[in-house]
């Protein structure tokens, strides 16, 4: 069976939800996780923290590096990656993760917003590939996978929230870009994005516990990125993947296990036509 054991994962925004499960889902492989997000102290409204996201990943089988990393800062980024680096001897793996999110019109988005959005979203993508980059060159079988839609250019997925879409296909232009443009290197470049509403912290706070309700478990995209992240970089690149449509191209046909309630279906997901 393909594993990921002793491959090292840097995982951005890995302190809770779908950036865990993919960190633990790794880790009962025993791979090496390294958490890089800013939540050192318990929030008030969010789950975890890097040291408690370290202490389930060690639990899961996996070993654990927790390091303070703010995407939007290149002194942090280039820090967190020499730890890595120093700690388990290389990159092979890089998940870009990390996002901030506000789904509104262009007149409701404060500059303030704007920006981070896009410091974390696009920036921040683009920051930490460009770190890992010379280290994934190095590695055996090396992937970045990034947390975004594929691409579309009809308008109803810009008119409600234009900020947020241009940051989110930031990152999903760095996939189509980076793919080609590293595909003599074998570093493989591909997106993931859920069919359905998943249950983080986000939409929690969008659409409250019925959206919750309507949703599935982050261990859809943990397994779906396991799927990924352990085919041939050489001949898995390029790619704009749907969480279900990869675990049913590995045989799974029945996916009320990773529903919230299995009595309710779940909803759709943004930016799928």
């Amino acid at each position: 069976m393909a594993t990921l054991k002793d491959r090292t994962l840097f995982i951005t925004g890995a302190s809770r939800g779908i950036g865990l499960a993919i960190g633990l889902r790794a880790a009962r492989d025993g791979a090496n996780v390294v958490i890089a997000a800013k939540t050192t102290d318990p929030h008030a409204k969010l789950p975890g923290t890097i040291y408690t996201a370290a202490a389930e990943i060690e639990a899961a089988g996996g070993n654990a590096l927790a390091v303070a990393c703010d995407v939007r800062e290149e002194s942090a980024v280039t820090a967190a990656v020499a730890q890595a680096v120093e700690r388990f001897g290389g990159i092979d793996i890089l998940v870009n993760n990390a996002s901030a999110i506000s789904l509104t019109g262009t007149l409701s988005t404060p500059m303030k917003r704007f920006d981070l959005m896009h410091q974390i979203n696009t920036r921040g993508t683009y920051l930490c590939s460009q770190a890992c980059i010379p280290h994934l060159r190095k590695a055996a079988n090396p992937h970045v996978l990034n947390l975004g839609p594929p691409l579309s250019m009809k308008a109803k997925w810009f008119s409600g929230h234009v900020a947020y879409t241009m940051a989110k296909y930031g990152m999903s232009m760095c996939v189509l870009g980076m793919a080609e443009e590293f595909r003599a290197d074998g570093i493989a470049f591909n997106a993931l994005w859920p069919k359905t509403a998943i249950a983080t912290a986000a939409i929690q706070l969008i659409g409250g516990e019925p959206m919750m309700r309507h949703s599935r478990k982050v261990e859809i995209m943990g397994d779906a990125a396991h799927a990924i992240l352990t085919r041939s970089s050489r001949e898995c690149t390029g790619n704009f993947f749907i969480d279900e449509d990869v675990l049913r191209s590995e045989g799974v046909s029945d996916f009320r296990g990773y529903a919230v309630d299995p009595d309710v279906d779940p909803m759709p997901d943004f930016f799928l036509d």
